[in-house]
């Protein structure tokens, strides 16, 4: 089996379907049919930000219920399942703070406005979204290659999977554990789905995309051999200097991609689309915010080449 893996889509349909059309998929009722001995691999973050929302949805379920595509949790379909939950913990609110009226509430509200507006919250198409999102696995390890939406750590993969199958669909078990501030569960469940984070020096910030602030980094813990902070921390362009130019500190650990190839996205890369390493690429190229959707076809090598990747703008 060759795999075509595609990175975050976050509701741009267009995109999607062009970037499918240039791989030689061809439309089959509401998806696409993958060409001869191909399969493709999406690395989560479907939804939110984008205008066609539904579309997306629509293509890539109808490709995994017809066998032609897999797909891994991204962290904002892991929100959207927590969105939606009632808090066992904390009457009259969910997993992920909505309902009340706080800073945080309002936030994550503001995060999911647009999906739920598309969707139409409260209805049963919002409630089967969000079932369907209970039954992607957060981490596919394929054999000659690995998928996971933001970072592959093994004992984390390892803790995630532990708990993480009921019938199909992600258990009760897993869904409440891993909303445990502090528990190893949560630990593990958010370095897959969104990355190693380290908190910057008292008085060091960057600013999202969305204009929050914030005083964590998103660390590249597939850079093995990274000197200084700077060379790990992925900060969106032209704040690289809210970063501190210092040597890495001790506390972040850096691990050595081996054996079979990693694909991620989520870490909203920007210029021309390049792999990684040898061992790792993301795929990532910042889709939501006119940057190009990004695919591997992957043909079984052991080692990623540049010329494998494949884009639409």
């Amino acid at each position: 089996m060759q795999y075509d893996l595609i990175g975050d889509i976050h509701g741009h349909a267009d995109k999607l379907e062009a970037l499918l059309r240039r791989m030689g998929y061809v439309p089959d009722g509401r998806g696409y049919r993958a060409p001869q001995d191909h399969q493709a691999v999406f690395l989560g973050d479907l939804i939110d930000r984008g205008p066609a929302q539904l579309r997306v949805l629509e293509i890539v379920r109808s490709m995994v219920d017809r066998g032609q595509a897999l797909c891994v949790m991204g962290n904002h379909e892991f929100n959207a399942i927590g969105f939606l939950t009632e808090d066992p913990n904390n009457p009259g609110e969910c997993l992920r703070a909505n309902r009340l009226d706080s800073p945080k509430a309002r936030r994550n509200r503001e995060q999911h406005a647009e999906f739920l507006a598309q969707v139409g919250e409260g209805s049963a198409r919002h409630r089967e979204a969000v079932e369907w999102f209970r039954s992607l696995p957060l981490a596919l390890d394929l054999g000659g290659i690995r998928a996971v939406h933001a970072s592959w750590e093994p004992s984390a993969v390892d803790r995630v999977n532990a708990c993480y199958w009921d019938g199909g669909r992600m258990s009760d078990a897993f869904l409440y554990g891993s909303h445990v501030k502090g528990s190893a569960l949560e630990a593990a469940r958010k370095r897959l789905s969104c990355g190693l984070e380290w908190d910057l020096p008292a008085g060091h910030h960057i600013v999202d995309k969305a204009g929050h602030t914030h005083g964590e980094v998103r660390i590249a813990d597939w850079r093995h051999g990274a000197k200084a902070l700077r060379d790990v921390a992925l900060v969106p362009s032209g704040q690289e200097h809210f970063v501190p130019d210092i040597a890495l500190p001790e506390d972040i650990a850096l691990q050595c991609v081996e054996g079979a190839p990693v694909f991620i996205g989520h870490h909203w890369f920007s210029g021309q689309p390049v792999i990684e390493s040898p061992k790792l690429a993301c795929l990532d190229w910042s889709a939501a915010k006119d940057g190009p959707l990004v695919g591997y076809r992957w043909a079984g090598e052991s080692e990623l080449r540049n010329d494998h990747l494949v884009w639409v703008r």
